[in-house]
């Protein structure tokens, strides 16, 4: 019987034990006696499918959201990506770099790929409740693109809508105002309309409570901290979600799509399918041979490593040392090539030794079955402490204190006695310092430092204190030139570039 392959929307990976991992059936393929796939259901495959380029889910991500922050470093070796490092590691913006250029290319990608599937609906005259949901996935996805870019370049263009020619989509850029209330309004929607879950055979697919987390973290950038404190409430009452344990395995192949995720981006490889992303590779350890792994970008640096307190597992369980036991006793010493700049590698995007030797998964292909986690159930829990201690009040401040404490519940399993105590300040400054160290070294080397420094307004501070020479203006990337330059001067150039 002849397959449809849909190379695009790769579902649940989660594996029960390393060694099936490569045998299973991926869940995005069909027989023609299946689902009767519609070509609506395909314009919503590939829309999934924008979220595993380079741009979303590889080396262009990492640059953009890791590299710039205090948490991470370029690494490699000193001669490589020199003007990467510069602009990523030491704020030395370029209006014409690769690594910008196709961020800002991507992330369009994937708007005008939802764009198309809201477009399909929207010309349905009585559109089904299935076709509803497959809006709303687009809807939730555009929003996820458009956060993205906001974060990255503040004011840019709202296409809200089908191109179906490069001169409609060249339109001006809108305020960065303009673009949140189209986030809003999107995952408004798709709130309402998506499910609170899917069936095993659609794991991965964006639900009701991946919209209202998403909901909440926009709003945790912006202050709104009634709106983000409700959705996280929200969410935790639900009951839909849980921390998984122990901590390390959550970034493991068998923690893909566990009780504690609430979106990652799918991905898949095996020895005939390659529908992956170059999340882990681009981080992989770069050495060679058994540890040909990777490029060695994207690395913890001692600033981050000194940030855990004593004792804390999630240390070692973020910042894999170099020249060390590899994680899972299996696969010797990590070795990396001569002149490696760093002393660990970001565990989180470390492959099981198993899985690779199944997969021949050495460069080129290291990791990229390795799914990448957008949101777990402990940010929800962190950004809802977070928000009840601005609000303040004797309840809220006892509900932060409750959900700062699962949090270290579970990061100190297994550790000895004392080992992270309680958290027992009701004083909101010193909670609030509390707040935001757990969120720092729970969410270590997970994209996201950076702006939590900008949105708590103390990047300057915490930048100008490593000796580096972040400047407000730096909270902002610039356009990328070719896309101005295309635009035949509709795009303008960000203040200060």
């Amino acid at each position: 019987m002849k397959k449809l392959i849909l190379p695009i929307f790769l579902l649940g990976i989660g594996v029960a034990g390393c060694s099936k991992f490569l045998d299973r059936k991926p869940l995005g393929q069909y027989t023609q006696d299946d689902l009767g796939l519609s070509a609506l259901e395909s314009q919503v495959m590939a829309a999934y499918a924008g979220l595993r380029t380079e741009g979303c889910a590889g080396v262009k991500f990492g640059a953009v959201h890791s590299i710039r922050s205090d948490d991470a470093m370029k690494g490699s070796i000193a001669s490589d990506g020199v003007p990467a490092e510069q602009m990523f590691d030491d704020f030395i913006y370029l209006k014409d770099f690769w690594l910008l250029n196709d961020y800002w290319g991507d992330h369009y990608r994937l708007v005008k790929l939802c764009n198309d599937v809201i477009g399909a609906v929207d010309k349905t005259a009585n559109p089904n409740p299935a076709e509803l949901v497959n809006r709303g996935e687009a809807k939730f996805l555009r929003a996820y693109a458009y956060f993205n870019l906001v974060r990255a370049f503040g004011e840019v263009p709202k296409i809200d809508f089908v191109v179906t020619n490069t001169t409609e989509g060249n339109v001006p850029k809108k305020s960065v105002a303009e673009i949140y209330a189209l986030i809003d309004a999107d995952l408004q929607e798709a709130a309402n309309v998506l499910p609170p879950t899917w069936g095993p055979e659609y794991i991965g697919r964006t639900t009701k409570w991946a919209a209202k987390a998403l909901q909440a973290k926009t709003w945790i950038t912006r202050s709104n901290w009634g709106s983000a404190l409700g959705a996280c409430r929200e969410i935790i009452n639900s009951n839909q979600y849980r921390l998984f344990e122990p901590y390390w395995k959550v970034f493991s192949e068998e923690g893909e799509n566990c009780p504690e995720s609430i979106f990652e981006i799918q991905a898949l490889y095996n020895s005939t399918q390659d529908y992956g992303i170059q999340y882990a590779n681009y981080q992989g350890v770069r050495g060679s041979g058994n540890w040909d792994l990777g490029w060695g970008w994207n690395v913890p640096t001692q600033d981050l490593y000194d940030a855990f307190e004593t004792g804390d597992p999630r240390r070692e369980y973020t910042c894999m040392a170099n020249n060390a036991p590899e994680p899972y006793g299996i696969a010797g010493t990590i070795t990396s090539q001569a002149g490696f700049v760093g002393k660990w590698y970001n565990r989180k995007a470390y492959t099981h030794p198993n899985v690779r030797n199944s997969a021949g998964g050495n460069v080129p292909r290291a990791g990229r079955w390795l799914n990448m986690r957008i949101v777990r159930y402990a940010d929800v829990l962190l950004w809802a402490a977070e928000a009840a201690n601005e609000l303040g009040g004797a309840q809220n401040t006892t509900d932060a204190l409750q959900w700062l404490e699962l949090i270290r519940t579970r990061a100190r399993q297994g550790a000895p006695a004392g080992t992270l105590p309680k958290v027992v300040t009701t004083v909101q400054a010193e909670l609030r310092d509390a707040i935001r160290h757990e969120r720092r070294v729970e969410f270590g080397m997970e994209h996201e430092r950076f702006y939590d420094l900008v949105r708590w307004g103390i990047a300057e501070q915490t930048f100008g204190q490593l000796g580096k020479n972040y400047q407000p203006r730096n909270r902002y990337l610039p356009i990328p030139q070719p896309e101005i330059d295309k635009s035949g001067g509709v795009l303008k150039q960000n203040p200060d570039y």
